[in-house]
């Protein structure tokens, strides 16, 4: 393959994942599995991954606006938590074995995606509620703290995380509380990158290339989101989760069809 052709492969998945991480927190549908068939190993596809998604965040965040205004008193709770896990998270990820690694992802995909798929009616504002009690409120953000660490740890599949998580403890709407994840997530990966640029070498052409895409479909993203039916989102999300959790168990544990 010539570099021309592996830099518009690149160009192209950026654009498609981050359409799908900032719609869905799915990127790694798209960008992961390509990553690992251009032949990079799991560590250096997820730091490459996570480096491109800072771009899919630029482009989300400047088209999120309208979603994003009065949620002040709910970010200055999700920001600093998310941020604290990805640092963790992020320094995890070159201590814990890379075959252990590829070998638990898959089981927390798969989580969210059945999280993601489980009808419920929106529970109280952790924010905007006072009849809430501290122990949920406790829980909640302790969560918003591990998902933060999960996505440093691991870029692929935490805004499904998130977006579980908000599903549940928000009364926000679909595109509100997905811009929130869009911003949320996009701190912790700054921290992440700039971890992994200290820790390991990073492949800057392949990020950038696939950074071009992110921007482009980060950008594009959420204006989709406003147009869609938020069900009809939530089903596609935790099918799409469900796809890539059995892609990535198949091929950690070495199974073949």
């Amino acid at each position: 393959m010539s570099v021309l052709d592996l830099n518009i492969i690149l160009i192209v998945t950026g654009i498609l994942a981050g359409i799908v991480s900032t719609a869905a927190g799915l990127a790694s549908l798209v960008s992961y599995p390509v990553l690992l068939a251009l032949g990079l190993p799991p560590v250096t596809a997820n730091v490459t991954n996570t480096l491109g998604l800072l771009f899919t965040s630029i482009g989300a965040v400047a088209s999120s606006q309208k979603e994003l205004h009065g949620h002040a008193r709910s970010l200055r709770v999700i920001l600093p938590l998310t941020l604290l896990g990805s640092i963790l998270g992020a320094l995890l990820l070159f201590i814990i074995p890379e075959a252990t690694f590829a070998k638990i992802v898959p089981f927390f995909i798969f989580i969210a995606a059945i999280l993601v798929l489980i009808p419920h009616h929106n529970q109280l504002s952790i924010n905007e509620k006072k009849d809430i009690s501290i122990s949920k409120k406790f829980l909640t953000w302790l969560a918003i703290f591990l998902i933060g660490g999960y996505t440093g740890y691991f870029g692929a599949a935490g805004g499904v995380l998130m977006l579980s998580l908000f599903s549940w403890t928000s009364n926000d709407t679909f595109p509100e509380y997905n811009a929130q994840k869009n911003l949320a997530l996009g701190l912790a990966n700054i921290v992440a990158a700039i971890i992994y640029v200290t820790k390991t070498p990073i492949p800057w052409n392949n990020v950038i290339f696939l950074g071009i895409g992110f921007l482009v479909g980060g950008f594009w993203g959420p204006r989709i989101v406003r147009h869609l039916p938020t069900q009809l989102l939530k089903v596609l999300i935790g099918i799409g989760a469900l796809i890539l959790a059995a892609s990535l168990f198949m091929k950690a544990y070495k199974i073949i069809l």
